[in-house]
């Protein structure tokens, strides 16, 4: 005969055990959207957009051996509520210095609030998707150089 005494499994408790489990569940995947804003823009909107230079598909073969790219340098304002929708580079590299303002940076798994004061510049390589919002109340500018076809 064994000493060890069994107990009952109540019904109750694990029905209790089940809910509880299924509700944490569901308030975990509800809370975590990988951005704190389910609604990714896939355009444009509020942009002030300022050429303030470009290096010629020419000029670019001539110096570097690169046949097809221009490079650029502008200013793009984002107003209040503006936004840039979404979009990869994948085929043009480019490197953001917010000057003025907060952009609000979305990826796929985060999102990253960009200021004047911030030490580093947004990296845009091949495995950049990305789009920005300004959610303050006033204009928010960056410096953005990049390299794109030139057509």
């Amino acid at each position: 005969m064994s000493l060890t005494k069994r107990r009952a499994i109540r019904p109750a408790a694990v029905l209790t055990a089940i809910g509880l489990t299924i509700l944490g569940t569901a308030l975990g995947l509800a809370g975590n959207h990988g951005t704190a804003d389910p609604e990714i823009p896939t355009e444009h909107a509020g942009l002030q957009v300022k050429s303030l230079g470009v290096i010629s598909g020419v000029s670019m073969a001539a110096q570097i051996g690169l046949d097809g790219y221009k490079l650029q340098l502008r200013e793009i304002t984002i107003e209040p509520g503006g936004q840039i929708g979404r979009h990869s580079h994948e085929a043009r590299p480019g490197i953001v210095r917010v000057i003025s303002g907060t952009w609000t940076e979305g990826r796929p798994d985060r999102e990253t609030e960009h200021t004047a004061s911030n030490d580093n510049g947004i990296l845009e390589d091949e495995e950049t998707v990305h789009w920005f919002w300004n959610r303050g109340t006033e204009p928010a500018t960056a410096m953005v150089c990049d390299l794109v076809p030139d057509s």
